[in-house]
């Protein structure tokens, strides 16, 4: 892997200052910072070849069709996917999981039927499902967890029944940084052929995620969470449930034939990309996704996984601070509270000091009403931060104690 000082010159906004400090941004479970190659690959696009894709025939649209293709690749390789027709694009997770609720749901779902997710969920991964049990009269199972973060696997079982029609799980908690046991959740659903969607937002970036491994039947992240641009998104699902599936747009290029009478639809994956797709931001993903392939997968979940100890070290010294999401099994977030502090105080003090931090419910907030507390400051680290930096976030808590104490 490539020396760190190397890896932040890769991120130009690592390098600009905030209150005439250096900035610290520790707010990667929102938004990662892109590295140039992601930048430059929007300003190519727009200056060498910006065209529609798909439907020119002349040499500008079929350089971006012909780019455009090849992020659809990388992405098949960078996921294991079994084709390229199992790679969608849409605007995000969100779009991705919402377009599964519709087409999924109009095609499987019925009153009385039952759609399972667990406690730690973001909305993006509740809302839809909500939406579709209200518009078909199914109903919605939620998996609890226990005081660590952790879901009830013994009682995920329970859940498990003849009604169940779908399971839908996050990889990772965005809220507390746990990790989900998915191959479990995944073989379970399968012993009783109940198939499962997997939300890899917080998962994707930071690990080698296999989806013919996982054996999930959909798998859906965004972007802008793994060094890409934002408003592009991948939905990946078995080619042979997406088969089976409606379209949940219609428009252009997701149709074969248009009579008044009855439309044909195209071919997967274009099944479900009508319109014009966000492509530079697929072919920016692309560019993220080598990025991220040069430093090497399993080098960067050493590094996180190193940052996360020593933060947690460092953070569970400070007294009055508590940590919530205690699994063993996390990815590099340290969610927590000051005694007596509200959050917003917290993260509005640390910004002065240049330490950008998220705070707030996380959009989970049913997370937040598990363990009883309004939100929490979330750190979230990854690869191009620094002990150095964590020092500086455990100095600047100390001071936010200091000033209320």
């Amino acid at each position: 892997m490539k020396d760190i000082s190397a890896i932040r010159a890769d991120f130009p906004i690592l390098g600009r200052t905030v209150y005439d400090k250096d900035l610290v941004y520790f707010d990667n479970g929102a938004t990662t910072q892109k590295p140039k190659c992601v930048i430059d690959a929007a300003t190519e696009v727009f200056t060498l070849y910006n065209s529609n894709i798909h439907r020119g025939v002349h040499f500008l649209s079929d350089m971006a069709s012909e780019e455009y293709e090849n992020a659809r690749e990388r992405v098949r390789s960078f996921i294991n996917a079994g084709s390229r027709e199992e790679v969608v694009f849409t605007a995000g997770a969100t779009a991705s999981i919402n377009a599964v609720a519709f087409s999924f749901g109009e095609r499987f779902v019925g009153r009385g039927d039952e759609i399972l997710i667990s406690h730690l969920e973001h909305h993006a991964n509740i809302v839809p499902w909500q939406m579709l049990c209200s518009r078909k009269q199914a109903v919605l199972k939620v998996i609890p967890v226990d005081d660590n973060g952790e879901i009830i696997f013994e009682e995920y079982l329970k859940l498990l029944g003849k009604k169940t029609r779908l399971v839908s799980v996050a990889q990772v908690s965005n809220a507390l940084g746990v990790i989900l046991p998915v191959d479990r959740i995944i073989s379970a659903a399968h012993s009783m052929n109940i198939p499962v969607l997997v939300d890899g937002a917080q998962g994707v970036q930071h690990g080698v995620s296999d989806v013919r491994k996982m054996d999930c039947d959909f798998y859906v992240f965004s972007g802008h969470k793994i060094y890409g641009p934002a408003g592009i998104g991948v939905l990946y699902g078995k080619a042979e449930l997406l088969s089976e599936l409606p379209p949940y747009q219609g428009g252009g290029d997701m149709v074969k034939n248009v009579p008044f009478e009855k439309t044909s639809y195209n071919d997967l994956p274009f099944k479900f990309e009508a319109g014009t797709v966000n492509f530079p931001g697929a072919i920016g993903l692309a560019r993220a996704l080598e990025y991220l392939l040069s430093l090497g997968m399993d080098n960067i979940k050493q590094r996180e996984r190193d940052l996360l100890e020593y933060a947690t070290q460092q953070m569970l010294s400070v007294k009055g601070l508590k940590i919530y999401g205690n699994s063993p099994e996390k990815i590099s977030v340290i969610s927590f509270l000051l005694k007596d502090i509200h959050m917003y105080d917290t993260g509005m003090i640390l910004d002065k000091l240049g330490i950008a931090v998220r705070t707030g419910t996380h959009c989970a907030q049913p997370v937040m009403d598990r363990f009883g507390i309004e939100g929490t400051v979330r750190a979230s680290m990854c690869f191009y931060n620094t002990r150095e930096e964590i020092d500086r976030l455990c100095a600047g808590i100390e001071k936010v104690i200091s000033m209320f104490s």
